[in-house]
C-alpha cells in the first residue's frame, strides 16, 4: 500500500481549491454575461478559465459534478421573458485555439470513422452575436427563443419580427412542416457606431461592442425599442426537423436555407481535409478587419449529415464540429498611469500606460483613452483592471474598467492645469470634449506636431522630411517655423547624424520640388483647427485665391461647402492672427506657389455636383481620385445622400454603395471613371 506524503496531500488540496476557485468564476461570468447581459471579462479570460478547468477535470474525474460549467451550456434565462424548452438540446462547440488543435480533432474523426480518406468540412465566420433559434410551422414563424441554458430559453418572438432579415414567412417551397432553423443574430459595424455616436450625443448609455448591443438589443422588453435597433441575423444550421426533408450535406441544407429566404454567410465555403481548414482559416484572419461585421473565429462542420450521425455527441457538444478561435481582440490588463500627450492643435490626449498584455496579435503596452468625457463616463481609475482592446491597425483602445476588481489603493485620473510640455495654462472650452494648451506654437509639443503635419504626404508632401528628421532639426534648433523649412541647405543637412550628403542632396531637392503645389494642399498644410483634406479643397474652390480667403469674415465662410460655423470661426481667427499672415507672405516669398485659380468655376463640368468614392482603387489612390473631381469643380462628400450626384465604388465597397443602390443613385467602376478623366485631359 502507497502512503501519500504531506506535500501530495498538500498540492491536491491546491488544486482542489483552485478548481473551486474557478466553478465560482465561471458561474459568475456565465451570470454576468447571459442573465445581467453585462461581462465583466472579455472571451480571452473566460476561455483561458474553462479550458484550465477542464485540464482538471481530465486529470480528476472523480471530481466531476452533474452542475460544474463543463457539463452545460450557460446561464438561466432572466425574468421578464416567457421560458421557452428547446426540442432539441441548442449545444455549444468545443474550441481549437492552435492548429495543433484542430489537427488532433481532424485525427480523432478519422479514427472514429475508421478511415484515413480525407473528409470534406463545411466552413463559415464564426459571428460574435447572439445565438437564436427560429421555429417555422407550415413557413409561417411561429417562435423566436434565445439559446439560454441550451435546454430552455427565452421567448423572443415580438422582437425577432421586427428584424427584417427574419424572414415572417418563407419563400418558395418544399418546406418542412416544422423547421428549427439556428443562426445567429448579430449587429453590423456601421450600425453600431452609428447608434453609439447618436447615444453620446443625447447623454446615454453607450456600448462595449456590437455583441453587448445585439444582446441588449433583442432582450427589450418593448420591441418598438428593438425595430430602431440595427440587428440582422445569419442562420447556420437547422435543429428541429417534421413533415419533410432536407439535403444530405450541412451545405446543401444552408443553401436551401437560401432559397426560402434565410441569410446565409456569404463567405461560407466547403473544403477537404485539415489543409483546407488551415487555408480557409488563414484567408478569413487576412480579410477579418475588412468585414462589415465582428467574427471571432471560423467554424468547422463535417459536411457530410450521414457522418454527423455516426459521429454523434458528446455530454455538451458534437464530435463533427469545433469552433477554431481568432487572436483575442481584447484581454484584460491593470492600467499603470495616464500621461497627457499634446497635439498639434494643443489637445491633450490621456494615453493609458499598461501592463503589457498580448492582444490582437502584438504586444500592446499602451491605449489611448481619447479625452476626459471618456474617462468619466469609464469611470477608469489608475490602478483598475481593465479591459483593452485592438483590432487590426486601430490603435490599442481602454474600452471598460472592472470596477469588481478596483483596489483600494486606485484613484481618480485628474486633468492637468498646467501643459507638460511647456507649462501653459490648460483650457477646457464648455461644451467641448478636448482640454487644449493655451500655449500655440510657443509650445514646443504643437510646434513638433504641427512641422510633421505640413511636410506630410496629403499636404506640402517633401519626401525624406519624416518625423525622425524634423525631430532632428528642431532638437538642434535648425527650424522653428516652417517658412525655416525652405532656408535649409545641404551642408546644414548632411552635419546631421545619420545624414550623408547624397541624403542631404535628396531632402533639398525634394523641398525645392514641393514648392510647386495647389492652394488646397497649402491650406491643408497650415494646420488650421477643424480643416481636413476635404475641407480644405472645398475653401480652396469657393474663394480662388489665398488673399481673398484671407479677408474673408464668418459670415462668407459660412457660404462654403461643408463649413459651419465652429470651423468658420476657426479659419477666420486663423487669419486674424499677424503671426500666421506673416508665416503665409513668409512661405510665398521664398518660393511657394500654386496654379492660378480657374476664374469662372461654373464652367467647370462637375460644378455644383457633390461625389463619393469608396472601395479600394486599382490604378490611383482615392485621395488623388478626390483631388481629380475637385478639379473638374465637384465637391466630394465622406457620406452618401440624396444630394449625391454619382458614386466611384471600387473592390470592397460596402455600406456607402448599398446606400447608393437603395437611393437609386449611379455608381461607376473605376475604369468608367479614368475614361471620365481621359475625357477632359486629365488621365492618359
Amino acid at each position: 500500500m502507497t502512503t501519500r506524503t504531506d506535500d501530495q496531500q498538500s498540492g491536491d488540496q491546491a488544486l482542489r481549491e483552485e478548481y473551486e476557485r474557478l466553478i465560482d468564476a465561471i458561474r459568475q461570468h456565465d451570470y454576468d454575461y447571459y442573465v445581467r447581459n453585462e461581462p465583466t471579462v472579455p472571451d480571452a479570460e473566460y476561455d483561458r478559465q474553462m479550458r484550465r478547468l477542464q485540464e482538471i477535470e481530465q486529470d480528476h474525474p472523480g471530481w466531476v459534478t452533474p452542475d460544474s460549467p463543463t457539463q452545460r451550456v450557460g446561464g438561466q434565462p432572466q425574468e421578464g421573458f416567457v421560458e421557452v424548452r428547446h426540442e432539441m438540446p441548442m449545444l455549444s462547440l468545443d474550441n481549437a485555439f492552435s492548429d495543433d488543435d484542430l489537427s488532433a480533432f481532424y485525427k480523432r474523426i478519422q479514427d472514429r470513422l475508421n478511415t484515413q480518406d480525407e473528409i470534406e468540412f463545411a466552413c463559415e465566420p464564426k459571428l460574435d452575436g447572439i445565438a437564436i433559434s427560429l421555429l417555422y410551422e407550415n413557413g409561417q414563424l411561429v417562435r423566436g427563443a434565445t439559446r439560454g441554458d441550451g435546454t430552455t430559453g427565452e421567448d423572443i418572438t415580438a422582437n425577432v419580427r421586427t428584424i427584417r432579415s427574419i424572414p415572417l414567412k418563407l419563400r418558395g417551397q418544399g418546406w418542412p412542416a416544422r423547421l428549427e432553423v439556428r443562426g445567429e443574430i448579430y449587429m453590423p459595424l456601421a450600425g453600431f457606431e452609428k447608434m453609439n455616436a447618436e447615444a453620446r450625443k443625447a447623454g446615454d448609455k453607450v456600448f462595449v461592442n456590437p455583441r453587448n448591443a445585439a444582446s441588449g438589443s433583442l432582450r427589450q422588453l418593448d420591441p418598438q425599442l428593438t425595430a430602431k435597433r440595427p440587428l440582422e441575423m445569419c442562420c447556420y444550421s437547422v435543429g428541429l426537423v417534421e413533415g419533410g426533408e432536407l439535403p444530405d450535406t450541412h451545405a446543401a441544407i444552408l443553401d436551401r436555407l437560401a432559397d426560402w429566404g434565410l441569410r446565409i454567410n456569404p463567405e461560407s465555403r466547403v473544403v477537404s481535409g485539415v489543409d483546407g481548414c488551415l487555408d480557409y482559416y488563414e484567408r478569413m484572419l487576412e480579410r477579418r478587419e475588412n468585414l462589415a461585421y465582428e467574427i471571432d473565429g471560423i467554424v468547422y462542420k463535417v459536411n457530410s449529415m450521414n457522418l454527423q450521425q455516426r459521429l454523434g455527441f458528446v455530454s455538451r457538444a458534437p464530435r463533427w464540429a469545433i469552433a477554431r478561435k481568432f487572436p483575442a481582440q481584447e484581454e484584460l490588463t491593470r492600467l499603470l498611469d495616464v500621461e497627457f500627450q499634446v497635439g498639434r492643435t494643443g489637445a491633450l490626449t490621456p494615453v493609458a500606460r499598461l501592463e503589457p498584455v498580448f492582444v490582437g496579435g502584438v504586444t500592446v503596452s499602451n491605449a489611448t483613452l481619447h479625452n476626459m468625457d471618456e474617462i468619466e463616463r469609464l469611470d477608469v481609475h489608475i490602478g483598475d483592471t481593465v479591459i483593452v482592446r485592438r483590432a487590426g491597425d486601430v490603435i490599442p483602445q481602454v474600452v471598460r474598467a472592472v470596477v469588481e476588481k478596483r483596489p483600494s489603493d486606485a484613484h481618480p485620473i485628474r486633468l492637468p492645469d498646467e501643459c507638460p510640455v511647456c507649462g501653459s495654462a490648460v483650457e477646457r472650452v464648455e461644451g467641448e470634449a478636448v482640454a487644449r494648451c493655451t500655449g500655440g506654437l510657443g509650445c514646443g509639443a504643437q510646434r513638433r506636431e504641427a512641422l510633421k503635419h505640413f511636410v506630410s504626404r496629403r499636404a506640402m508632401d517633401i519626401e525624406g522630411l519624416g518625423v525622425k528628421l524634423i525631430d532632428a532639426l528642431l532638437d538642434q534648433e535648425l527650424i522653428q517655423s516652417p517658412s525655416d523649412i525652405f532656408e535649409l541647405k545641404a551642408e546644414t543637412l548632411a552635419g546631421l547624424e545619420r545624414m550623408g550628403e547624397k541624403s542631404a542632396a535628396n531632402v533639398i531637392e525634394a523641398i525645392e520640388k514641393s514648392k510647386d503645389t495647389t492652394l488646397s494642399r497649402f491650406l491643408y498644410a497650415l494646420g488650421i483647427r477643424e480643416v481636413g483634406v476635404t475641407t480644405a479643397a472645398n475653401l480652396a474652390q469657393h474663394f480662388g485665391s489665398i488673399e481673398k480667403l484671407m479677408h474673408a469674415d464668418e459670415e462668407a465662410l459660412l457660404e462654403v461647402d461643408d463649413v459651419g460655423p465652429i470651423v468658420a470661426a476657426h479659419v477666420a481667427h486663423f487669419f486674424q492672427e499677424e503671426n500666421n499672415r506673416e508665416e503665409i507672405k513668409r512661405l510665398i516669398a521664398l518660393g511657394v506657389t500654386w496654379p492660378d485659380p480657374t476664374p469662372e468655376q461654373g464652367e467647370q463640368p462637375l460644378s455644383g455636383e457633390t461625389w463619393v468614392v469608396t472601395g479600394k482603387l486599382e490604378q490611383l489612390s482615392r485621395d488623388e481620385a478626390k483631388d481629380y473631381l475637385q478639379r473638374l469643380g465637384a465637391r466630394v462628400a465622406g457620406s452618401v445622400s440624396a444630394k449625391t450626384a454619382r458614386v466611384v465604388a471600387g473592390p470592397g465597397a460596402g455600406s456607402k454603395l448599398k446606400k447608393a443602390t437603395e437611393l437609386d443613385i449611379p455608381v461607376i467602376d473605376e475604369d468608367a471613371f479614368l475614361a471620365l478623366l481621359r475625357e477632359h485631359g486629365l488621365w492618359q
